[in-house]
């Protein structure tokens, strides 16, 4: 059954709404909502666990799913969206501009100022918005050299300039840094007045004073909603999205998977005057930082300062690592080694794995390629791997997942079978480029409780990138502070 759309090309006058509809996602989801109304001047927030639905109700709002059933009315023409997929879009966007280059010349990318301006209907107003969120020295920089964070503010920015009647936004405040959050906050406060808003998050803490309605969603419906003034029901809702912290069983890996043992004296890293660069624009400089076994390190900065350059000078995947006097496990990089002999002793979770993890693979081949660093199986699995997989899923809270398409997952789902296969060899080195992002409350208690354990409990050393004062790990005592071009230890 086709949805029936009224709304789309109209003037917006009304009130949104969704009736008796059930729309499906993929062949494993089914959206289910019985009535969602949202008045003009109300902004809504959409909370619950990962995985219950949130950002698909959210998409049908732009046209997203396959209606079965139901009706969507009032929609108004102009919507604008901010999400991970939308951030993965645009990226693979800028992806398959090198793949259609002939002659095997590699283009430089769009430039950040073209990418802005595509949509923009106030051009004062995306100038004000630049410059509130520090992206002017970016402006003639290629779109494919900024950082996530990066990404994600361009992608804000951008929304907001094309003055769209509806915002979607969908954990808007994922990736970005501190001064970054304060001022997204500031810039949807004043934008409230001007257009209607929805915005998916996770965090509870997160949602801004604006927002006048709570949308609670569970198993793929919505539950509840509730006015933001109503505060005893508000905080019911709150107990939903929290669970204390309990101890937790590490999976152990068999023998014959476990990373090579290294030297205990020598440090896991060590880099020598540091610097990347991309032509004049300086990422860092003269950065020198050694990593020594069962040293647990948290790594912070504002966003595009290097933290994600940095970790991937370390596993390999920057291409300046081999200008760099950089040496890991032993191995000097450019002497000959291998990534593969790289790989083998580092466990890594980050936005751009996930992104890049789209093979079609179940959930629990998804943790047993961790065995094999590779994305996708490309062989059989031992019956002893299925084990251990199963036993992190269980961990995790997804063992009911294991035989679902890893791709069928929410964002935050999605996560946590990531860090899963991360951890499932025991690696000398755990690198977490902000592996809360997408998390909900539960499991992000889940995730830093099981990140403390390891700390304390393995031989694993952590690399830890975050941005929040709520996700400091006990047991990670080592802070890399980087700056502008430059890092300290603190």
């Amino acid at each position: 059954m086709r949805v029936l759309l009224m709304g789309f090309g109209q003037k917006h006058m009304g009130a949104i709404e969704l009736r008796q509809g059930r729309i499906g996602f993929g062949d494993h989801f089914e959206l289910r909502c019985d009535a969602w109304t949202i008045n003009a001047c109300e902004h809504w927030v959409l909370i619950g666990p990962n995985g219950a639905g949130k950002s698909a109700l959210a998409a049908t709002l732009h046209g997203e799913g396959d209606w079965l059933a139901g009706s969507l009315s009032g929609v108004p023409e102009r919507v604008a969206v901010v999400s991970f997929a939308a951030q993965a879009a645009l990226i693979e966007a800028e992806r398959r501009k090198d793949d259609a280059d002939i002659l095997d010349v590699i283009s430089e990318g769009t430039p950040v100022a073209e990418v802005l301006s595509e949509g923009c209907q106030d051009s004062a107003l995306q100038r004000e918005l630049v410059t509130a969120f520090g992206l002017e020295p970016l402006l003639s920089q290629s779109f494919r050299k900024l950082s996530t964070g990066e990404t994600r503010k361009l992608l804000l920015v951008r929304a907001i300039a094309s003055c769209p009647q509806l915002l979607i936004l969908d954990e808007p405040f994922e990736g970005l840094d501190v001064s970054a959050c304060d001022t997204l906050r500031r810039v949807l406060g004043e934008q409230a007045d001007r257009v209607q808003m929805v915005f998916v998050l996770n965090r509870f803490d997160d949602v801004p004073s604006c927002v006048t309605h709570v949308g609670y969603v569970e198993a793929g419906s919505l539950a509840h909603g509730i006015p933001m003034h109503e505060s005893q029901a508000v905080a019911d809702v709150r107990r939903l999205l929290h669970i204390s912290r309990s101890d937790i069983e590490l999976p152990p890996a068999p023998e014959a998977d476990r990373a090579p043992a290294l030297d205990p004296s020598a440090p896991l890293v060590r880099l020598q005057n540091g610097r990347v660069a991309y032509g004049d624009k300086v990422i860092f400089d003269a950065v020198n930082w050694a990593v020594q076994p069962g040293q647990h390190w948290q790594l912070s900065g504002p966003n595009g300062s290097g933290k994600t350059c940095l970790l991937n000078l370390i596993t390999g995947d920057h291409p300046q690592c081999y200008t760099n006097d950089i040496l890991v496990f032993g191995m000097q990089r450019g002497s000959g080694e291998t990534i593969w002999d790289i790989k083998r002793h580092i466990g890594y979770v980050s936005s751009a794995l996930q992104w890049e993890y789209k093979v079609s693979v179940s959930l629990r081949n998804a943790v047993v390629s961790g065995f094999y660093d590779s994305i996708g199986l490309y062989r059989r699995a031992s019956d002893e791997h299925k084990a251990i997989a199963d036993t992190w899923l269980q961990v995790m809270g997804l063992a009911d997942r294991a035989d679902d398409a890893f791709t069928s997952l929410s964002f935050g789902d999605q996560r946590l079978a990531l860090i899963a296969r991360a951890m499932v060899k025991h690696p000398n080195l755990l690198i977490l480029d902000e592996p809360c992002i997408g998390l909900d409350d539960i499991n992000r208690s889940r995730v830093l409780a099981l990140v403390e354990r390891i700390c304390a409990d393995t031989e694993t050393t952590v690399l830890y990138v975050n941005h929040r004062e709520a996700d400091v790990i006990p047991g990670i005592d080592r802070h890399l502070v980087l700056g502008e071009r430059t890092a300290k230890v603190a």
